[in-house]
């Protein structure tokens, strides 16, 4: 839930529209283009040459990325000379639980067996077996570790290392295609180059693999960079049919490897859904294409559905719903693409109200009757988030109160501006979206305005299909950032990719120059290359000495206190022994010591909530009978105290995690402040505190057996 990162110190020194519903490749408000380059640019010979450039220069950008992210991890840590034990604790939180299958994988007798072991799994939660491939996205670790054992590589390359820069070389496809979408939408490689070099200048607001490598969107989101990319390729014009069916392919294996490495892919493919349905409402996109990519959508699902043995959570998202919805819609809804003004949009208030209905009751079916809950957390969250009513529910609250789950904090948008990205986003995105209204109102209109249709000609080159479906999707993602910073890196690099087509578009500067009456083609000419490379110059003299001194500072992992308790386990307790605390914890635990747990950080199942609800109660106002009594109850043997989270200072009164146990249990906070009027005294002090005294009433259940400055860890009594 919560990103910590590893502690570091300083290393010491001695160390577009369509024509007709059924005919895809004639969209109007659209110029054809089917090359990369323009065909003033030069001959056949120079696009082939100028094509082979951009190629070698995606490439070389996309492994200089890697090597770069890579360096700044080894820089961090000096991950090549510490202990195996430290390596592993620097996968904090959910990141080393999902490392750890990698590990269990790895260390099987076979793949046999590790297979096994995963799908028939009693040590991730105590006096339960799950199958881990149901539950988690863990099919990227399954893959890579089969990889591992196959290749002819353990002699020289670490199973960490390789997992580590498997995840780096996917930095490498994520800017490549970054780089493809810019210059499929601009017509030019150096809008490719600006949004690579935004990428990496932006990196803190960008990516964060360096320091959260095993995190599931540092798998998905390359796949899903290529997604985009292959979407606004087949949105492209006038593509021949064997070009549209390869593309097709290529969206489809992209979303598949998108959906099967995140568990959160059903929001984000709902919010691609959105801008489809939007776009193909006002008549922007070609629909048969359109249909083609919900179809997509859904298929890609359903078969992660089926490798994920059934996994409820797929079958009730809200993307299939709507996908089928919209689907449904449209084979009722006949002819709804024809008429004037007041009936076209009599039609869409309609239709959209048809999808609405749909989706909710299709989805409340499938929910029913499948009796599914293990996204409701995320429905209540968001509903207390967006002011719907205050809650005191315990997931929920554990949500609003994490920062990553906050708005968006302004200072993102003043180093965003830094780069010039945030000054060029904004100018593209008011002229890209002045050109999307006026181009959906004149659809909207009908065809036999030609007055109007010439006046606004200018406007509808701006907007090719393809450039049409990346505003909406910028627009929605950006949203989605503004209101959830965890969500941020879904935007800002897209941000790049948007903010660099419209500098090196030619026909953002027509319509701008147009605007101001100054427009000739040698001048847009000059201006779409001369603007990025003056901002390229800029980029590289004012970013590239701090990237020299990143590279060159030197630290070390330094975490003393978890590496003792992880070596205590390790040393002093039964390999079957179950171990409660912070789930946060736990999954280190079980990737350090390969002991079993009572809860863990991959929070989407309801059990897992309830009982992890349950388990943190010993940060709870409660007895010791009652505590003891409920850790007993998932055959807990040692449970771990934090000091970090017993006197918690990181989070404000009202966020502390004790204070929303106290709130969830009825009982008043701690410290000064307001207390909603129905909160009462608890009758019993903090059990985290107070078993710290030694009285006679803990000491029965409770002994304790290791501490430092950080952690107390107590053995369970076994009362017959």
């Amino acid at each position: 839930m919560t990103d910590i990162m590893t502690t570091i110190r300083q290393r010491r020194v001695e160390k577009g529209t369509e024509a007709a519903e059924d005919q895809p490749s004639e969209e109007k408000n659209v110029k054809p283009d089917g090359k990369i380059l323009s065909g003033h640019a030069g001959g056949k010979l120079w696009n082939i040459f100028s094509i082979t450039v951009g190629g070698i220069v995606a490439i070389s950008l996309g492994l200089l990325t890697s090597v770069y992210v890579a360096t700044l991890h080894e820089n961090d840590l000096w991950f090549s000379n510490i202990k195996e034990v430290e390596r592993e604790i620097s996968f904090r939180t959910e990141c080393g639980l999902y490392y750890s299958y990698y590990k269990e994988m790895i260390q099987a007798a076979s793949i046999q067996q590790g297979l096994h072991g995963l799908v028939y799994d009693n040590k991730t939660e105590s006096v339960r077996t799950i199958n881990i491939l149901e539950r988690m996205n863990v099919y990227q670790e399954v893959f890579l570790s089969i990889l591992y054992r196959i290749l002819p590589i353990q002699q020289y390359l670490e199973p960490v290392y390789f997992y580590i820069y498997t995840l780096f070389g996917l930095q490498a496809v994520y800017v490549i295609a970054l780089y493809v979408t810019s210059w499929l939408l601009s017509g030019t490689w150096l809008s490719g180059l600006l949004a690579a070099c935004w990428y990496i200048t932006n990196r803190i607001d960008t990516t964060r693999v360096e320091f959260t490598i095993p995190l599931r969107e540092n798998w998905a989101l390359p796949f899903f960079a290529v997604q985009i990319a292959a979407t606004t390729y087949l949105l492209r014009t006038h593509l021949q049919p064997v070009q549209e069916r390869l593309t097709l392919i290529a969206v489809f294996i992209a979303t598949f490897l998108f959906s099967l490495t995140w568990q959160f892919n059903q929001f984000m493919m709902l919010i691609q859904a959105l801008a489809l349905f939007i776009l193909d409402c006002f008549d922007m996109l070609p629909t048969a294409k359109v249909m083609w990519l919900y179809i997509i959508q859904i298929s890609g699902l359903l078969l992660v559905c089926v490798l994920q043995f059934f996994n409820s959570m797929i079958l009730g998202s809200l993307l299939i719903s709507f996908n089928a919805s919209v689907l449904i819609a449209r084979t009722i809804q006949k002819n709804l693409k024809k008429g004037g003004l007041l009936n076209r949009l009599g039609k869409l208030i309609l239709h959209v109200l048809l999808v609405l209905c749909l989706t909710l009751l299709i989805n409340k079916f499938i929910k029913k009757i499948l009796n599914l809950e293990s996204d409701e957390h995320i429905f209540k969250f968001l509903k207390a988030k967006f002011g719907f009513g205050a809650t005191r529910d315990f997931d929920a609250n554990l949500y609003l109160c994490e920062e990553a789950f906050g708005l968006l904090p302004l200072n993102t948008f003043s180093r965003l501006s830094d780069t010039l990205l945030f000054y060029v986003y904004i100018f593209v995105l008011f002229f890209m979206t002045v050109a999307a209204v006026i181009v959906a109102l004149r659809n909207l209109s009908g065809s036999n305005q030609v007055q109007f249709m010439a006046k606004m000609e200018e406007c509808t080159i701006t907007l090719k299909p393809d450039a049409a479906y990346n505003l909406i999707h910028t627009v929605l993602f950006g949203c989605l950032a503004l209101s959830t910073m965890r969500m941020k890196y879904l935007w800002t690099s897209h941000m790049c990719v948007f903010a660099s087509f419209g500098l090196c578009s030619t026909e953002v500067w027509k319509l701008t120059l147009r605007c101001i009456h100054l427009y000739t083609s040698q001048r847009t000419h000059v201006i779409k290359y001369s603007i990025p490379i003056i901002t390229l110059l800029y980029i590289s003299y004012k970013f590239w000495p701090g990237i020299m001194d990143e590279l060159s500072e030197l630290r070390e992992f330094y975490d003393p206190d978890t590496v003792e308790l992880m070596n205590w386990i390790k040393s002093n307790t039964p390999n079957t022994a179950v171990f409660a605390g912070s789930m946060q914890l736990l999954a280190g635990v079980k990737l350090c010591t390969g002991r079993t747990l009572t809860n863990h950080p991959h929070y989407e199942d309801k059990n897992l909530r309830e009982r992890t609800k349950q388990i943190y109660q010993i940060y709870a106002k409660r007895s010791p009978e009652d505590v003891y009594r409920i850790l007993r109850s998932f055959g807990t043997d040692y449970v771990i105290l934090e000091d970090s989270i017993c006197y918690e200072r990181r989070h404000s009164r009202g966020c502390r995690l004790r204070d929303l146990l106290d709130v969830a249990n009825g009982h008043i906070m701690d410290g000064l402040g307001e207390n909603e009027p129905d909160l009462k005294p608890s009758l019993y002090p903090r059990f985290c505190e107070e078993i710290k005294k030694n009285l006679p009433s803990y000491t029965i259940h409770f002994t304790r057996v290791f501490q430092n400055k950080t952690f107390h860890v107590y053995k369970l009594a076994k009362h017959k």
